[in-house]
């Protein structure tokens, strides 16, 4: 099994996960603002809970996985940077609650730590696979919006999202008897999304 095929075997699921009303709104201009803001202010914290995650699967990792995920924590920690400083442009308060989907995603990143390692390998691919394809679906982006399309469509993001599948096809390769665990893994991180980009628009509800 490799990483690809996982997209392939659920086209529905991950569509629903990468093409949704919140990235229309990107795209064309119609997103309230209050929605993008809402969803910034949620985001921020689950990057924060990515980035721990991560880190932990880090301490885990073969050798051959530790200078991408290493990579990648700096880059989540440069991104939490990154999103301080649009909340103070945006006059955007980051010390909220999480909204109760995004508590949900949350919670799945911290359940990675008990998954194989192939398996959460491929849950962290689908995160940043997911995050990356919604992006380009909404290119190029309305103008309210466009440089926050471009900030996440870069081609560094793109070549990571791309050595993250590499690592996730080595773990698979090495424990091939994990790949039950790596497909629900998939699958949970499909619907998180999904429910993510809802709870933007829904407030919550």
């Amino acid at each position: 099994m490799r990483t690809e095929q996982l997209i392939a075997a659920q086209p529905d699921l991950w569509r629903a996960a990468t093409l949704h009303p919140f990235l229309d709104g990107v795209r064309d201009g119609s997103l309230p603002a209050t929605a993008l803001d809402r969803w910034l202010a949620q985001d921020a914290l689950y990057v924060d809970a990515l980035l721990r995650m991560q880190a932990r699967l880090l301490a885990r990792a073969p050798r051959a996985d530790q200078i991408v995920l290493a990579q990648g924590l700096l880059a989540l920690a440069e991104e939490l940077a990154w999103f301080g400083a649009l909340a103070a442009e945006r006059a955007l308060a980051l010390d909220v609650a999480p909204l109760p989907a995004n508590a949900a995603y949350c919670a799945e990143l911290a359940h990675c730590d008990a998954l194989p390692y192939a398996a959460a390998m491929v849950a962290l691919w689908a995160v940043e696979r997911a995050y990356l394809d919604a992006w380009l679906g909404a290119r190029p982006g309305a103008e309210p919006y466009r440089s926050l399309v471009e900030h996440w469509t870069t081609p560094a993001f793109v070549a990571y999202v791309a050595e993250l599948a590499a690592a996730g096809d080595r773990a698979l390769a090495a424990a091939p008897a994990d790949a039950a665990a790596a497909v629900q893994a998939f699958a949970r991180i499909a619907r998180h999304e999904q429910a993510f980009w809802g709870m933007a628009i829904a407030g919550g509800a």
